[in-house]
């Protein structure tokens, strides 16, 4: 078997790319990676570069992972400019750098995509010992395999990365058969507010409806575009999503993408943009027009816990950060990342930083979890992971 880098998604046919074991998630199918380096979100300018890695016997592709050459450490979300800074107090360099990641998106998932037909942990093992040898033969400094899953973990920590430990808050679905179900677990102060919440936005005259990517038209997603700049804008972010790439993220993912669209006088005037597999919601993009009192806890929280009851969907992943949505029936979740630095003092240096890091990690896990807004009793018997 031999390792390879494409240098655009498009050098490999969609067809072989999604028949990976893996590509349910909607982040890794082609469609996806596509449509971003094809509207110039993934491009030198914006410091992703495509590097994808491909594992292949003969003409038989036997695993692949989305890769991208960094110059920077912005849309990962595996905070790593502490190191960054090091490598330059030492007259090093830390970029360009390799990651395996879904770019601008801090979504769990597999990031090695195995042929079905061929043994999964030799694979894995090619995979994680592959990516050292091609940041050896470009001579840059490390390779960070980011929220990768826990089967891919395991196979990278025995091949000797470094494991770092994050953590994110998600929801899990406890069989509950609407959205009163789900409330009667939580204690009765959590339960009056999000009431109190949700009772706002109706007084605002707002209503909120649920659409898929084949249900969209140009025109709305004019107006959503629109939503998302000004809401990243204001918030001192860069908004490298076009609108003729969500358009194209609609029409290829169809059902896959699903927005929460918030109207006044049959107008749109917000939308959460969120992308699903066939068990979990992934909350992406929120954008508003105006301020509307507590609409981004309904639009981004509370109609997607009703989707996923509504679906029948485990869980619900709205995003990075926020310890406020443990108010909200979100609870902490560890993630995972794996790294490899080449420099051995470096490499030395954060696995210390990480032996140090991690149980703290876990602690503060384990506190907002015990001060979270369940019932004791409910807590205990809630899915977790």
């Amino acid at each position: 078997m031999q390792i390879r880098a494409l240098s655009a998604i498009d050098e490999i046919a969609p067809a072989r790319w999604n028949a990976l074991t893996g590509t349910d998630n909607p982040f890794l199918r082609h469609e996806f990676l596509a449509a971003l380096e094809r509207h110039g979100a993934v491009s030198a300018d914006n410091g992703w570069v495509p590097h994808h890695l491909v594992l292949e016997d003969g003409d038989t592709l036997v695993a692949a992972a989305p890769a991208y050459l960094k110059g920077n450490s912005w849309g990962e979300f595996v905070f790593d400019f502490a190191w960054a800074h090091a490598y330059e107090r030492n007259g090093l360099d830390y970029y360009p750098k390799l990651i395996i990641a879904v770019p601008y998106s801090p979504v769990n998932g597999p990031r090695m995509l195995i042929n079905g037909d061929y043994p999964v942990e030799g694979a894995r093992q090619a995979l994680a010992d592959g990516a050292r040898q091609v940041v050896d033969a470009l001579d840059i400094s490390s390779v960070h395999w980011l929220f990768a899953n826990d089967a891919d973990m395991a196979e990278l920590e025995a091949a000797g990365y470094s494991r770092r430990d994050g953590c994110q808050y998600h929801w899990r679905n406890a069989g509950y058969h609407d959205f009163d179900d789900f409330l009667g677990g939580l204690n009765a102060k959590k339960r009056k507010n999000i009431r109190r919440e949700r009772r706002r936005v109706d007084e605002q005259g707002l209503t909120l409806r649920t659409l898929h990517g084949d249900e969209m038209s140009p025109e709305l997603w004019t107006a959503l575009h629109g939503f998302y700049v000004d809401t990243f804008l204001a918030h001192g972010n860069r908004p490298v999503i076009t609108r003729d790439c969500f358009v194209e993220l609609s029409d290829q993912l169809g059902d896959r993408l699903v927005a929460f669209v918030a109207e006044a006088d049959d107008e749109p005037v917000a939308a959460a943009i969120c992308l699903r597999s066939d068990d979990t919601l992934y909350g992406r993009y929120w954008g508003a027009a105006a301020e509307y009192d507590d609409l981004h806890f309904e639009a981004c929280y509370y109609q997607g816990i009703e989707y996923c009851i509504r679906e029948g969907m485990d869980r619900f992943e709205p995003g990075a950060q926020g310890e406020h949505k443990v108010a909200r029936g979100f609870l902490p979740v560890l993630t995972h990342s794996a790294h490899h630095l080449r420099d051995d003092r470096f490499q030395a240096a954060v696995d210390d930083f990480l032996a140090r890091e991690r149980p703290a990690v876990a602690e503060y896990a384990d506190t907002l979890t015990a001060e979270g807004p369940y019932r004791a009793d409910v807590l205990e018997t809630l899915p977790r992971g």
